[in-house]
């Protein structure tokens, strides 16, 4: 999901490069702090909680606009740092739109952050690999789960519910997750909000073995996961947010024209009304194109 040349109304292109070095002076700290779990097999939670939570309430209170947080978040070159980082930012943003209170709000931040610290005792070269795993390396990589539930668990300061993230972030509502096959309410608030967190930047990321996927794609394979995987509530509540930040915006349809978002459907956020140049696309009754990229 590209996002270029942003043109952000009232959101300034100063805004969002002050927003940009702020995501990557974070990265580069979330890295930092994350390369010291896998050499010394501890979390260092206070220096987490000092030097990364305090940045996560800022960037939310600034309140930019969705689309340009993505924008900043968007893993090209550094996934596996930047997607704890942007876990945690998302989850934080999806936790406000649920009502949250500032402690739970805290709290979710924390074990979004540290939702796949069991990663750092995987193999970095399994981590890494282009090709596709075997039967075999897919086990050994699901493990992650399990490894970093018993190590937030023997950390200091985190509460079960924030260790039960790093295990059920993988959990499915349909049961179709791992490590339990668990389903819907069985699975806590804060995994399930953690869980489209970390689908949607994955989908948007350039990974080792992935590009990222075009918008239309990560926003149909969204509405499909919320049919079944994910949580509807939360998917669509997030899906709807996303849109609507989008009014205004310059996008480039699949068939390479170039319009602006006009209106978002209440019953279809996702296939906005367009305009290009003097002609209106209502893209909820136009199937033949969609949204290939943000400008």
């Amino acid at each position: 999901m590209r996002m270029e040349r942003l043109d952000m109304g009232p959101f300034t292109e100063m805004k969002f490069m002050e927003l940009v070095r702020t995501v990557d002076d974070a990265a580069a700290e979330t890295g930092y702090l994350f390369e010291r779990v896998r050499a010394k097999n501890e979390i260092p939670l206070a220096e987490l909680r000092h030097n990364l939570i305090p940045v996560i309430q800022e960037v939310a209170a600034n309140h930019p606009p969705l689309f340009a947080l993505v924008a900043a978040l968007q893993a090209k070159e550094d996934y596996t740092r930047r997607h704890h980082l942007a876990v945690g930012i998302l989850s934080h943003v999806l936790g406000q739109y649920l009502g949250l209170e500032n402690k739970e709000l805290r709290q979710l931040t924390t074990a979004a952050l540290l939702h796949d610290v069991g990663k750092m005792l995987i193999p970095e070269q399994l981590l890494h690999k282009t090709d596709k795993l075997t039967p075999e390396e897919r086990d050994w990589m699901q493990r992650h789960t399990v490894l970093g539930f018993n190590m937030l668990r023997e950390t200091i300061g985190v509460t079960h519910r924030q260790a039960l993230v790093a295990l059920q972030h993988h959990e499915r509502m349909d049961g179709s997750g791992y490590p339990f096959g668990l389903t819907k309410e069985r699975i806590d608030l804060f995994s399930r909000i953690v869980a489209v967190a970390d689908m949607f930047h994955a989908m948007i990321s350039n990974r080792v073995y992935r590009a990222p996927s075009p918008f239309y794609e990560v926003l149909f394979q969204m509405q499909q996961a919320a049919f079944g995987a994910l949580d509807p509530v939360i998917v669509r509540l997030f899906l709807s947010k996303m849109m609507n930040s989008l009014i205004g915006q310059t996008v480039m349809l699949t068939d390479g024209r170039e319009g602006t978002v006009l209106m978002v459907h209440a019953h279809d956020p996702t296939r906005p009304l367009i305009q290009v140049e003097e002609r209106f696309i209502d893209l909820s009754q136009d199937l033949s194109v969609q949204i290939q990229q943000i400008f």
